[in-house]
């Protein structure tokens, strides 16, 4: 295992210290919260009860092999989610969707009371947008839904390219939108992003974030959204 690998793990453990009993949880994507479902599994096998809601069919399918209910449709609240992230600002606002998920994500981060982000220090940045923003977008005239965005980018790719571009989940396409200074004024650029026609949704997360655990050299340490 990787140093990096091994600061994932502490930082998922330290958000397993969150679970409680009956409870229902949000399950992120990518390799850190991997970790957490898989210590989530373990905690199952010794009894404890709970169900989760995969932001992803590769996250449904870890849950279900660690024996964890997995459930799509729900009522009420999510009491808990932890999920990955790209990159992480100071006020804890994100970047997501470098795996492709990023819609189903923040519909579940929406539908929670708690939404905890576990990251390795790697992800810690001083300004959002050092590398590339997901969009996920309607494959109908996509195209010209790219011609739409490049006004507010230094430049875009469609995930995969064109001749077999990546579809995520949800059946549609992703465009990575490059900053060559990175993004300076982020809840501006996610309304922007937000109006144009045939974005389905973006991968800037603002507001949303309780807290970010960092796991590093020290273990892990705890970051909350500033008031």
């Amino acid at each position: 295992m990787s140093e990096q690998d091994d600061f994932k793990r502490a930082a998922a453990e330290k958000a397993l210290e969150l679970v409680r009993d009956g409870m229902l949880l949000g399950l992120g994507s990518g390799s850190t919260v991997r970790y957490f479902t898989e210590g989530l599994g373990l905690l199952v096998a010794d009894g404890m009860k709970v169900r989760g809601v995969p932001t992803s069919r590769a996250t449904a399918e870890i849950a279900a092999a660690n024996g964890i209910a997995v459930v799509e449709e729900i009522v009420g609240q999510i009491d808990l989610a932890v999920d990955g992230a790209d990159e992480v600002d100071a006020s804890l606002s994100l970047i997501k969707g470098r795996g492709g998920a990023l819609f189903r994500e923040k519909l579940v981060a929406a539908a929670s009371k708690r939404f905890v982000i576990v990251v390795d220090e790697s992800k810690v940045v001083e300004r959002l947008g050092a590398g590339v923003l997901p969009v996920e977008v309607l494959p109908f005239l996509w195209r010209t839904t790219a011609e739409r965005l490049a006004g507010l980018c230094s430049g875009l790719k469609v995930r995969g390219g064109e001749e077999e571009p990546y579809v995520t989940d949800n059946g549609n396409l992703v465009l990575d939108l490059s900053f060559e200074d990175g993004i300076a004024d982020a809840p501006a650029l996610g309304s922007s992003l937000k109006a144009v026609t045939g974005v389905v949704e973006h991968g800037l997360f603002i507001a949303m974030t309780d807290e970010c655990i960092v796991g590093g050299p020290n273990g892990s340490r705890v970051l909350s959204r500033p008031i």
